[in-house]
């Protein structure tokens, strides 16, 4: 089979385009003819900085994350797939699990979900990865009706699905945003939103009476996160998604903050809650199918052979929607 292996590492390191054997199948397993891979910035994080990283494979790697595509042959204990179902999942390109830029892929049945039906099959490679990290944020933590919700990042393809999730649950939205990217999140559904130059002060006296959010989910992280702390109620939630950073927790501590740190390969590095992932995914496929959710797709899509412009892309291009890679 054809795939992409990155032989060095670095921002502009280029792919190469190498024959492999397909991979053999194993109990618990299936193997994927793959139709398409997606880009993450944890995908193109893992070209840049390689071992400095935890969750990246050791060279010649193999990269992407995402998958979608059909089954080619089931293994042994395989009870809720069959050759030719269309699925989708994220179920490699970290340490120990080879990615998906590839023509075939094998993936923990676990890991996997049915393919939405109402939308191209290529088009589900872009879900995985965000609406994962979005479910974890939205609807694990209770967000229900009436409450307030808060997103940084809000044009980002993780905080689109996180405000769409929230909005179905009945909350009321708002997202931050740089400047010139705010009506993106209002596209995806926010109530209302902020530039970052607006004070989060003014955002929860006007909008929260000045109590603040109910939850604040931060995609942003780092040197965000005491900003996500300031715009939480009292004894209020909040979510980040990046928590690499030397924070003071003080504002936390003073407001008795719940804070949740999301991590979605955790199931992938460690073996641990990969059925949660399956199952997440098939209650995305539903609201995908109801017209309830929509994956957020850049409109420019790459073969497998342009892969490195496709990292290129996603990386540099600062153009909102996941970048899809077709492969068959």
């Amino acid at each position: 089979m054809k795939a992409q292996v990155l032989t060095s590492f670095g921002p502009d390191a280029p792919f190469e385009l190498t024959e492999l054997p397909v991979p053999v199948l194993r109990p618990g397993h299936v193997l994927i003819r793959v139709s398409a891979a997606s880009v993450n910035p944890a995908d193109y994080k893992a070209r840049e900085l390689g071992h400095l990283l935890d969750f990246v494979p050791r060279l010649p790697a193999r990269l992407g994350m995402d998958v979608a595509g059909t089954i080619a042959e089931v293994g042994e204990g395989v009870s809720r797939f069959k050759t030719g179902d269309g699925v989708f999942g994220l179920v490699g390109g970290v340490s120990g699990l080879p990615g998906t830029l590839a023509e075939y892929v094998l993936a923990d049945e676990r890991l996997i979900a049915h393919a939405p039906k109402s939308i191209p099959l290529a088009h589900a490679a872009a879900l995985p990865l965000i609406s994962i990290t979005a479910w974890q944020a939205i609807r694990d933590t209770g967000v229900k009706a009436g409450d307030k919700v808060l997103v940084f990042g809000g044009s980002g393809n993780v905080g689109r699905m996180g405000i769409q999730l929230a909005k179905l649950q009945g909350a009321y939205v708002g997202a931050v945003d740089s400047p010139g990217r705010t009506q993106t999140a209002k596209a995806a559904g926010a109530d209302i939103t902020f530039s970052t130059q607006k004070s989060l002060e003014e955002i929860t006296d006007q909008y929260t009476d000045g109590q603040g959010f109910d939850l604040v989910f931060d995609t942003v992280g780092g040197a965000n996160l005491p900003r996500a702390f300031a715009a939480a109620r009292l004894e209020g939630t909040v979510v980040t998604t990046i928590g690499l950073a030397s924070v003071d927790l003080s504002l936390m501590h003073a407001k008795a903050l719940s804070l949740k740190v999301i991590y979605v390969l955790t199931p992938l590095l460690y073996h641990v809650g990969r059925q949660q992932h399956g199952e997440i995914l098939t209650r995305i496929a539903a609201l995908v199918d109801q017209h309830s959710l929509t994956p957020p797709l850049n409109e420019k899509h790459f073969g497998l052979e342009q892969t490195t412009q496709a990292f290129d892309y996603a990386q540099f291009g600062k153009i909102p929607g996941k970048v899809i890679i077709r492969i068959a």
